[in-house]
């Protein structure tokens, strides 16, 4: 078996790094709410054509290659700094823990509502998610997934 020079160990690990990259991108792109994840997809792309350079194309130019893959990891890196904690989906959701039902007088619909989450939430659909925001006086939910709007619903 032939002896393979530091160059070729460092450029097959910068395009392993880039094949690795593209397929957490990918997972992470799942998650994501769709204009995020649409972005997600297009840097998850870019890392996987990066990581796939053909032995000619790397024997040519191997630091143009070598220089994609950094390149493209970084890209998909900065990608996910940027990602709020919120726009991400919970990838496991947990249990919920039961709520011992306090008793507090109904006289207004708030009250009704503070009470509703005793429910099972994640019992729901989306649209009835929705609903139960909009009642709850909260904002900004369209575009909210399943799991997000349980959280906004529970705290």
């Amino acid at each position: 078996m032939a002896k393979t020079s530091k160059n070729t160990t460092a450029i097959q690990a910068a395009l392993n790094a880039a094949a690795d990259s593209s397929k957490e991108a990918m997972k992470l792109a799942k998650t994501l709410p769709t204009k995020a994840a649409k972005k997600m997809r297009s840097l998850a792309d870019e890392a996987k054509k990066a990581s796939t350079a053909s032995k000619k194309s790397i024997k040519r130019n191997p630091g143009e290659v070598v220089g994609r893959a950094i390149a493209s990891v970084a890209g998909i890196a900065t990608a996910i700094g940027r990602i709020p904690k919120a726009a991400q989906k919970k990838p496991t959701p947990q249990k919920p823990t039961p709520k011992t039902p306090t008793k507090t007088p109904a006289k207004t619909d708030s009250a009704v509502t503070s009470a509703a989450p005793a429910i099972d939430l994640s019992s729901l659909t989306v649209a009835q998610l929705k609903e139960r925001a909009q009642k709850a006086g909260h904002t900004g939910f369209s575009r909210l997934t399943k799991a997000q709007l349980i959280d906004l619903l529970s705290s």
